[in-house]
C-alpha cells in the first residue's frame, strides 16, 4: 500500500514539475497555455513553438537523465557495497568531461551538433575500459579494488581536463565551465534518442537482474550460494552503468550527486529490495533534476545557472543530514 501511494504521489509530482519546467524560463508562459499546447488544442503561435521546440525537449531530457542517474547510483551502491557510490566515483563522468572539453578547446565542431556528444560518450567509455582493465590486472579482490581503480581513473581524467582548460583556447573557458558543471541547453529532439537509449539500457538491465542484486545485499558468499556469479554481475553492472552515464553526460554535461542522493531517498520509501527500489529511484531522479532545472533558471533569471551547481548544493546538504542522522 505504501509503495502504491509513493508511486502515485511521485507520478503526480513528476507531471506537475514537468508542466512547471515548461512554463518557466526567460519568457514565462501560463500553465493553461502549456497544458493546452501539450494536449494539441492550442493555436500554433510563438508560445506554442517555444513549448514544443525548446522547453518540452529540455524537460524530457531532465526527466530521462535524472531517472537514469538515479538507477545508476542504485546499482553501483549495491554492486560495490558503498553508500556513497555514484558515477563520479568511478571516473565515468570525468572521462566524458575530458572528451567534451577536448573538443571545445582543441578540435572544434568537426561533425556539427554530434561532435560534443560523440566525444563525451567516447571519453566515458574509455574511462570504463581503463577501470575494468585495472581490475582485471589486480584480479578479483572485491568491490574495494573497483572503487580504488575508479578513483584513480577519475583523478587522471580530471587532471587531463584541467590541463586542456589551461592550455587550450581561453575564449572557450566559459563554455567549458558551463558544460563541466552540467546544463540542459543542448536539448534537441534529434539528440533525445541518445538519452533515451541510455535510460532504456540501464532500466532493462536493472529490472532483468533485480533478484540477483537482492542476493548481493546478503554478501558475496551468500549470493554465490544462491547461484549468482558475483564477479560477472559486478562487471556487467559497471559496463551498463558506464554506457548509460556516458550517454547522459554526452548531452547534459556533468551533473553531480543525483546518483548518490536518489537511492537513499528511495530506500526510505521502498525498502532495500530492487524490484520496487529501481522504479522509485527513476521517479525520484526525474523529479529531482526537473526541480533543479527550474531552480537553475529562476535564481538568476533571465541568466541561466548551471544545473550542476544546484544539484551539488542539494547533495552537500543531503550528505550533512545523512551524517547527522547516522551519528
Amino acid at each position: 500500500m505504501r509503495f502504491a501511494l509513493s508511486i502515485g504521489a511521485l507520478t503526480l509530482l513528476l507531471l506537475g514539475l514537468l508542466v512547471t519546467a515548461i512554463a518557466t524560463g526567460s519568457t514565462q508562459l501560463p500553465f493553461g497555455k502549456v497544458v493546452t499546447t501539450l494536449l494539441g488544442s492550442a493555436d500554433p503561435d510563438a508560445g506554442a513553438r517555444i513549448i514544443l521546440d525548446l522547453r518540452l525537449p529540455r524537460a524530457l531530457l531532465a526527466l530521462m537523465v535524472g531517472a537514469g542517474l538515479g538507477i545508476v547510483g542504485c546499482l553501483l551502491q549495491t554492486a560495490t557495497r558503498n553508500d556513497l557510490a555514484d558515477p563520479f566515483l568511478f571516473g565515468l563522468s570525468s572521462g566524458a568531461a575530458a572528451g567534451a572539453v577536448f573538443v571545445i578547446t582543441v578540435t572544434g565542431d568537426l561533425f556539427g551538433i554530434w561532435t560534443l556528444p560523440t566525444a563525451a560518450f567516447t571519453g566515458g567509455m574509455a574511462a570504463s575500459v581503463i577501470v575494468l582493465m585495472l581490475v582485471a590486472r589486480m584480479g578479483d579482490q572485491g568491490p574495494a579494488r573497483l572503487v580504488l581503480a575508479g578513483l584513480s581513473v577519475s583523478f587522471l581524467f580530471m587532471a587531463f581536463t584541467n590541463y586542456l582548460v589551461f592550455a587550450g583556447d581561453q575564449r572557450a573557458a566559459h563554455s567549458v565551465l558551463f558544460w563541466s558543471l552540467g546544463g540542459l541547453g543542448l536539448a534537441r529532439w534529434d539528440l533525445l534518442p541518445v538519452a533515451l537509449t541510455g535510460l532504456a539500457v540501464i532500466l532493462v538491465f536493472a529490472l532483468a537482474r533485480h533478484r540477483s542484486f537482492d542476493a548481493m545485499l546478503a554478501g558475496d558468499d551468500t549470493a554465490r550460494t544462491l547461484g549468482v556469479d558475483v564477479t560477472r554481475l559486478r562487471k556487467l553492472t559497471f559496463l551498463a552503468c558506464a554506457f548509460a552515464t556516458a550517454a547522459f553526460v554526452s548531452i547534459s554535461g556533468v551533473i553531480g550527486f543525483v546518483g548518490l542522493m536518489v537511492p537513499h531517498i528511495a530506500r526510505g520509501l521502498a525498502g532495500p529490495l530492487h524490484g520496487r527500489l529501481i522504479v522509485l529511484s527513476a521517479l525520484i531522479g526525474g523529479c529531482l533534476l526537473l526541480l533543479s532545472d527550474i531552480v537553475a533558471r529562476s535564481l538568476l533569471a533571465p541568466q541561466e545557472l548551471p544545473v550542476g551547481i544546484v544539484t551539488t548544493s542539494i547533495g552537500a546538504a543531503f550528505i550533512l543530514a545523512l551524517l547527522g542522522r547516522s551519528r
